[in-house]
């Protein structure tokens, strides 16, 4: 995936410099040649380019992490945050099978399915998504990742999706699944569960154990938390020190578990920049064909209380390589 990108790096940054994002894309993937060549190589999967080619921006007082600490003995440490009690999963929970048919027909990837070009095209995505989670100096917090965009439609539910079920097939981690979209929680729909209580109900009550709401699937290593119940001050709730201690409780008594949010657009929803605050990754899906450099900058802005986020490219048409994912695997000798 892309290198960090912190918010030092978009500091007097103004809407009209450089060329515009598709053409910064454009610089890199060589998109003039593919069209030459036509559509024999075409793809629609995402492509990870870094947040540095997508946004270009002059550096101003640009300064290492270390030197912004100025005069720590004057800052009052912060009060102690309350741990939620137990994060095991309840064997007595919830169970869902997801239809793989299903699953196929909506363009998701099948774990369990032959190989094609949007599983290959995920496990690229995934296998630096992973690279960094599990670094060896990562933090629990850092396998918090919310996934976002700038705008509604730009596929940030269906790459959550398919990321999740990506991550679901390595043998040594496990995935959970989170709809963190209050106002429009498509994602447990999308995989056919019912609604029910979930997320914003641990969030708001603190007698409700998060784990009991946990939905187990049928999908090894893969379960899912959907959204609950809808409440005006969802945006309060997540500035709380309880969404920090139930978000620690989820990532501290598995050491191997991945915590996938799907969440309201940056620029639609206040949710995502209070989202942001908790995880130690954003994964800003850039659509090719429609998301703007202003937009871009904005929703990174947004963001910014999270100190390392990621572009993913969504929308490609065709790649400059002539790629052909999956096409490997039907061949016969």
């Amino acid at each position: 995936m892309s290198r960090e990108k912190t918010m030092a790096d978009f500091k007097g940054a103004t809407r009209t410099e450089g060329p515009s994002l598709i053409e910064r894309a454009a610089e890199i993937y060589d998109f003039k040649t593919a069209l030459r060549h036509g559509p024999a190589a075409a793809v629609a999967a995402p492509v990870v380019v870094p947040v540095a080619a997508a946004v270009t921006a002059p550096v101003a007082e640009a300064k290492p992490m270390a030197a912004a600490a100025v005069a720590p003995a004057a800052v009052a440490a912060p009060a102690p945050i309350a741990p939620v009690a137990r994060t095991a999963p309840n064997p007595d929970a919830e169970y869902h099978a997801l239809d793989r048919a299903a699953l196929r027909e909506e363009g998701f990837v099948d774990p369990t399915g032959a190989p094609t070009s949007l599983s290959e095209e995920f496990r690229i995505v995934k296998r630096q998504l992973l690279g960094g989670v599990f670094a060896p100096d990562a933090a629990p917090r850092d396998r918090l990742v919310l996934v976002n965009s700038a705008h509604p439609g730009d596929g940030k539910t269906w790459l959550t999706i398919n990321l999740a079920l990506s991550l679901s097939a390595e043998q040594d981690s496990e995935v959970l699944l989170i709809d963190g979209d209050f106002g429009n929680p498509a994602l447990a729909r999308r995989l056919g569960l019912p609604d029910g209580p979930g997320f914003m109900d641990a969030l708001a009550d603190p007698s409700v154990d998060v784990a009991d709401l946990i939905v187990r699937t049928d999908v090894p290593n893969l379960s899912i938390l959907r959204a609950g119940r809808q409440l005006h001050n969802d945006t309060e709730i997540l500035a709380s020190d309880r969404t920090r201690a139930v978000l620690d409780s989820l990532v501290a008594g598995h050491p191997r578990r991945i915590v996938l949010f799907d969440s309201p657009p940056a620029l639609a929803a206040s949710a995502a920049s209070e989202l942001a605050r908790h995880v130690g990754m954003v994964l800003l899906v850039v659509r090719a064909d429609r998301t703007s450099d202003v937009a871009l900058r904005d929703a990174v802005q947004l963001l910014s209380a999270c100190p390392n986020i990621r572009a993913v490219l969504n929308g490609v048409k065709f790649s400059s390589s002539g790629r052909l994912f999956g096409a490997y695997y039907g061949k016969r000798s």
